[in-house]
């Protein structure tokens, strides 16, 4: 029952996220809409590849140019002309291996045993990167197809070349993607999230509440909340890929590319995600303590709480105010003045309030020493920003 009860919560956390992605899709620009016009546009690759080679120029081997140009839009122009010359040499390298053994050997099965090895050797290239395994896909795409002649395997690589030009060209011309939102939206989930678990963990605290169950799922989402800024991390490296070779970084209205301040970001979150993870973890440890004596009571639990509730709206207006609607950061700091202030004074007050609370007890010690560290490691980072 408890199984069923967790798989029904996930089916519907899931079902709710999808819901929500649809109506965002549908109402405002975002991720989910740049999702979706990809979509779109490599159906239209497809199709008009399709057009000309199968149903214009009845191509024998028609298949290959709508696939080549779908695979070609899902990517940044710059991706896709790299991505594109390196798989049509791969295709180019595994057809032309696999004919002109077969018309030797003219054995199938034979021909299989030879080329295959050598063309999966072939994948390992560093030269054909990612796209190294079309080598051997056009190998079988020679072998399995009937009757191996020069005409239809020159035919098959040209149906590649013209499906890698269609795909290039319909990404590059038609609204080319700029992930510059990706990256904002990345960032801004991962200031979000730790503003939610510190804000878990000060309420908890506030009434005192020491489950392990709730302090274990916390911490869980405190390291989840390192692989939320590696996302973040992996859309800038997209963000200023996806500025190559598009016509939308040029000219009046130009997308700039993200700056020195998502840099600077991402090293704050990345201290963030770390003491955020030290403060879930020494509360779960407390929690799991048989005893209650190392518990802080609620001379310190309190003030704990209240500098946790300053850190979480520190750290969620700096990821509102530094990526709000532009490609160079916000003038951030007028509006994290006093959230950083009253940061501050919880601090000072935890510190205040330590020596007097903590007596001769060496547990109640070190618990207390690990959550004043932890705190004044979280609050550096944002301070110093």
């Amino acid at each position: 029952m408890e199984w069923t009860g967790w798989a029904t919560r996930a089916v519907r956390r899931h079902g709710g996220a999808a819901v929500r992605a649809v109506r965002r899709a549908w109402r405002e620009p975002g991720r989910e809409r740049d999702l979706t016009v990809q979509a779109g546009k490599a159906a239209l690759a497809a199709c008009v590849a399709w057009a000309v080679a199968g149903w214009w120029l009845q191509a024998p081997m028609a298949f290959v140019a709508p696939w080549v140009a779908v695979v070609l839009v899902e990517s940044t122009v710059y991706g896709s002309l790299a991505h594109g010359l390196q798989q049509v040499a791969a295709i180019a390298a595994g057809t032309v291996v696999a004919t002109g053994v077969a018309l030797v050997l003219n054995n199938t099965m034979v021909t299989m045993v030879v080329v295959l090895p050598a063309v999966l050797l072939l994948v390992q290239w560093q030269r054909l990167g990612s796209q190294g395994i079309y080598a051997a896909t056009g190998a079988l795409f020679v072998l399995t197809s009937g009757q191996v002649s020069l005409a239809t395997s020159g035919a098959r690589i040209a149906e590649a070349v013209f499906g890698a030009v269609v795909g290039i060209t319909v990404n590059a011309l038609v609204r080319p993607p700029v992930y510059l939102r990706d990256t904002r939206a990345a960032l801004q989930d991962a200031a979000c999230e730790a503003q939610e678990i510190l804000d878990a963990v000060a309420e908890g605290l506030d009434v005192g509440e020491w489950d392990s169950h709730a302090a274990g799922e916390r911490h869980e989402r405190a390291l989840g909340l390192g692989r939320l800024v590696e996302q973040a991390r992996s859309a800038i490296g997209w963000s200023r890929e996806s500025m190559r070779g598009n016509h939308r970084g040029r000219g009046t209205g130009a997308v700039s590319p993200p700056g020195k301040a998502y840099d600077d970001a991402l090293t704050v979150l990345d201290h963030v995600a770390v003491h955020t993870a030290g403060v879930t973890r020494t509360v779960l440890e407390t929690a799991s303590h048989n005893g209650k004596a190392a518990r802080p009571g609620p001379q310190i639990t309190g003030p704990y709480a209240d500098f946790l509730r300053h850190t979480a709206r520190a750290i969620g207006l700096y990821g509102r105010t530094r990526f709000a609607g532009t490609g160079t950061s916000q003038p951030a700091d007028g509006a994290l003045h006093e959230p950083v202030e009253e940061l501050n004074r919880s601090l000072d007050e935890l510190h205040r309030t330590l020596p007097g609370a903590v007596q001769d007890d060496p547990d109640a010690l070190a618990t207390h020493g690990a959550l004043l560290a932890q705190a004044r490691r979280l609050a550096d980072q944002l301070v110093q920003d």
